[in-house]
């Protein structure tokens, strides 16, 4: 197969290369997939360099989110939920490769109607924002929401997913051509957080003026949010994207009987694995009904493992919108 490894921590995506290898060796409880679309993630950068919280010994595959067609099932399986031939997508270490294994658990189906270059980044945004919007928020028709960095891969996640919900969305980011993507995504009212006076134009769309119900923040931002959310608003901690972990005056909170819900998808697995089919149950609801679809980066396409760095390197820059993905084009086989 051909992938890119890392033999030892980079200084960036622009150093890594694309090498021949041999195809990786299933464990009896994993499928083999042929990966046709590899997504991008922001700890891919932080792996590459050593910098993350979770770091395979060296030498190892590097990305993560992908989607493709399973090539083999499990040896150990007598009732594979899978067969060869069959569109999965999902995330396993070594998602910059043409060929990777994952169990039963790190894979999902393609939802009906959907392609495969659209699937590619669903595995991780998508339950990350249902999770924070309708388990930990609560969100019904008729609720206000407000999501920063709204033309992120979770931020566009969550765009979509409350409207589905019958909710009004205010959307954030810092560019004009972001805010346009959130639009286009379903954001019904748009404003830029570079703007110091953003919580008060925000407070000002809503009935009455009395703020937004709910906060969808990976960026950092929930200080100041506390300044146009609502009387029992539910403020969602989803991550720090802007580089600092905030601290709150807690009477902000009392004043307004504020709720912080806290959200880390990754850890249900450990403490809570019954949720995760009862979250993949509404997506997979969502997604083929096309209430919400895929936020694939669409200016600029990237095609082969040759271009992963360039895309890293776009993700990094903040030069992207949504899920960036990158092609693999299959040697002799038609295109999915």
């Amino acid at each position: 197969m051909r992938g890119i490894q890392v033999k030892e921590y980079v200084s960036g995506p622009q150093d890594l290369r694309v090498t021949t290898l041999p195809d990786p060796v299933p464990k009896p409880d994993q499928y083999t997939i042929r990966i046709h679309s590899t997504a991008t993630n922001f700890f891919d950068l932080l792996q590459i360099r050593g910098k993350y919280q979770h770091q395979p010994p060296l030498p190892w595959i590097s990305g993560s989110e992908f989607s493709g067609v399973i090539t083999a099932v499990p040896a150990s399986s007598k009732n594979p939920k899978f067969a060869v031939g069959d569109k999965v997508f999902g995330a396993a270490q070594g998602g910059y490769a043409t060929l990777v294994c994952a169990t039963e658990a790190q894979l999902k189906p393609v939802p009906k109607g959907w392609g495969l270059f659209e699937a590619a980044g669903l595995f991780v945004t998508m339950p990350t924002s249902y999770a924070a919007l309708v388990t930990r928020a609560g969100i019904k028709k008729g609720d206000w929401v407000l999501v920063h960095a709204a033309a992120g891969g979770v931020g566009l996640a969550a765009v979509q997913i409350a409207k589905a919900f019958g909710a009004t969305v205010v959307a954030t980011a810092g560019t004009a051509h972001k805010l346009e993507v959130a639009k286009r995504f379903g954001a019904d009212y748009c404003i830029d957080y570079k703007d110091k006076d953003w919580p008060l134009k925000v407070k000002e769309l809503t009935p009455g003026k009395k703020g937004v119900d709910i906060v969808y923040d990976p960026v950092g931002l929930i200080d100041k949010s506390t300044k146009c959310i609502a009387w029992n608003g539910r403020l969602i901690v989803v991550g720090f994207v802007g580089g600092e972990i905030e601290k709150v005056a807690m009477n902000k909170l009392l004043l307004k009987n504020i709720s912080v819900i806290g959200l880390h998808w990754g850890a249900y697995a450990y403490n809570e694995p019954e949720m995760q089919q009862i979250v993949w149950d509404g997506l997979f609801e969502l997604m083929e009904a096309k209430k919400i679809r895929g936020t694939n980066f669409e200016d600029k396409e990237y095609v082969g493992l040759e271009r992963v760095g360039e895309a890293l390197q776009a993700l990094g820059g903040r030069e992207t919108w949504g899920k960036v993905v990158v092609k693999v084009p299959q040697d002799g086989q038609a295109k999915l």
